[in-house]
């Protein structure tokens, strides 16, 4: 299989992870799915593969040089989002891509223009692989996969380009922020290493946000409408007060580059209980601290007026910005750096608004840079991958095994 054939094959696997599951994987298809790269990785003659209860598939293409060089690793997740289905997904490949609009989906009208998503320009004449308009694609993050293992087997036909022992993992649930808290770091044995899990070509990324969640319960009370007055507390209407108190331009929608935000992700409630469902994300972690705190703040406040106990708030932090983990041995963005250079492909240095695997991964003792994959417009229907982005990702793993080996 060459690269195109091997993602085309993984996004047909459904691997869509549950963020209401207590499982790891937390849905049975991700392990479907880690049992047929298992499959695949031991019939090409990877060493040391390994899957694990929790569905974390380790593997080992081993040295082909008689020296002593750092052992690198390169990580990709299996799942794909919750945001949308995962599920038949029936991709097509829009050859020579030229401008215009790209119909999905005729009969629903479904249709990716530049106009909406100008990036798109930005690969005239490329190949690019669409959805059908009802599922996502699946390039976030199978494509990071296709792009590992098929550097790997080019190593293994090459073996003229000299490397030393590489490690490869591929992970669960990343979608839902549980990727990384089962991964063996002292297993994997590792120096360091790349996720592949950005986007568009060139990306190399060693900043992301510090991240929390925030669940927000109401408690009312509730009584007959018709003799409601001064007994009735609709949860409701105070979790609305809530919400009103937050800075109405600190929001996903109003904030770029290094600002952060709240995000409400989720709301339910009737008159007696409602539950508000939060991110809380910045770069700064000072600044984060304190969004922590004005969450608590705001529902004190509240709590003044409606009675103690009416509103609480869950905080759950996620994961932290990986920069000062990475920062001490800067030596890994030179190396990527320099293999992009090599690949002819032009770095592009910026913060994620977002976090990765490699976040938590750094904290855990695996410094973890993140690298572009070459999926656009992920978790959604619009989602697409150029294949000419993928080739140049896989060049970049290629370059950078051989420069970790001079």
């Amino acid at each position: 299989m060459n690269l195109v054939e091997r993602f085309l094959k993984y996004v047909s696997f459904d691997t869509q992870s549950d963020e209401n599951s207590e499982t790891t994987p937390s849905s049975p298809k991700q392990m479907v799915f880690a049992r047929y790269l298992q499959e695949e990785l031991t019939e090409l003659g990877f060493e040391d593969v390994d899957l694990d209860q929790n569905g974390y598939l380790y593997a080992t293409l081993p040295s082909n040089i008689d020296k002593p060089v750092p052992v690198v690793g390169f990580i990709a997740h299996m799942d794909t989002s919750p945001d949308m289905s995962g599920a038949n997904v029936t991709p097509r490949i829009v050859t020579n891509y030229d401008g215009s609009d790209i119909i999905l989906n005729e009969a629903d009208g479904i249709v990716l223009s530049p106009r909406q998503y100008p990036e798109l320009l930005r690969h005239l004449e490329e190949d690019l692989i669409v959805t059908n308009g009802h599922s996502l694609l699946g390039a976030d993050d199978k494509a990071g996969i296709a792009e590992i293992v098929s550097a790997m087997v080019y190593l293994m036909e090459h073996p003229e380009i000299k490397h030393g022992k590489i490690r490869v993992a591929f992970n669960p649930d990343e979608e839902i922020g549980m990727g990384a808290h089962k991964f063996d770091v002292q297993k994997f044995g590792c120096e360091f290493a790349y996720t592949m899990d950005g986007g568009e070509v060139g990306e190399l990324e060693y900043e992301n946000f510090n991240a929390a969640s925030a669940k927000v319960h109401v408690k009312g009370v509730n009584v007959h409408p018709g003799t409601a007055k001064n007994k009735m507390v609709n949860s409701m209407r105070v979790a609305n007060k809530y919400i009103a108190m937050m800075p109405k331009e600190e929001i996903p929608e109003c904030t770029e580059g290094y600002e952060g935000f709240y995000h409400l992700i989720g709301m339910k409630g009737d008159v007696e209980n409602t539950t508000l469902n939060y991110i809380i994300r910045d770069h700064d972690r000072s600044i984060f601290e304190q969004r922590k705190q004005n969450m608590l703040d705001w529902a004190e406040e509240l709590n003044k007026k409606y009675g103690k106990g009416t509103v609480t708030v869950e905080l759950k932090d996620q994961y932290y910005n990986m920069r000062e983990k990475v920062e001490p041995v800067k030596y890994i963005i030179d190396i990527a750096f320099k293999a992009m250079e090599e690949a002819g492909v032009t770095p592009v240095i910026h913060a994620i608004r977002g976090g990765t695997d490699g976040a938590q991964l750094s904290f855990k003792g695996l410094p973890c840079p993140n690298i572009f994959a070459g999926g656009m417009n992920m978790h959604g229907r619009f989602e697409y991958v150029p294949i000419q982005s993928m080739e140049k990702a896989k060049n970049v793993i290629i370059k950078i095994s051989e420069i970790v080996a001079r």
